[in-house]
């Protein structure tokens, strides 16, 4: 799925707005104002919500289900979005292993954001990085962790 869109300068509160939800749904960007995400139902209607805002906020924005048209343009966007996603694991990990050397140990916060951090990108690996199962066993390991009360 590709959107295109375009949104006016000011004011830029519209744009930080459009870039930061696609930062959440984990878009690869191709070019300034086109954006890529694998074809899902799922992805062709968050896309759709995104081309809505900038809509709604005066900009331009279409959809498009596309197909690259070669499979190596394919495979090097799949290999940079799912590196992306891998460099995301390991900072959860580097946070976990920080955590457990924590003066005055574990605190049950620390260990509740860690979790909610893999949720959020666990909804952008959309090509399985393996760095996956290694976060999940470094938090799960922090949270055999003493915690502090």
């Amino acid at each position: 799925m590709l959107l295109a869109y375009r949104l006016p300068r000011e004011p830029s509160t519209p744009r930080i707005t459009v870039w930061r939800k696609l930062r959440r749904l984990g878009v690869a960007q191709i070019v300034d104002g086109l954006v890529a995400l694998p074809a899902t139902a799922r992805t062709r209607e968050q896309l759709g919500w995104v081309a809505n805002d900038v809509l709604d906020a005066g900009g331009e924005a279409s959809v498009w289900t596309a197909r690259a048209d070669s499979v190596r343009f394919e495979r090097e966007l799949a290999t940079r979005m799912a590196r992306d996603i891998g460099a995301q694991y390991h900072d959860v990990i580097a946070q976990a292993d920080a955590a457990r050397v924590e003066p005055g140990g574990l605190s049950a916060r620390t260990l509740a954001r860690l979790r909610r951090e893999l949720h959020r990108i666990d909804e952008r690996n959309y090509f399985d990085a393996p760095e996956r199962a290694r976060a999940y066993r470094a938090v799960e390991r922090l949270a055999g962790h003493p915690l502090e009360v």
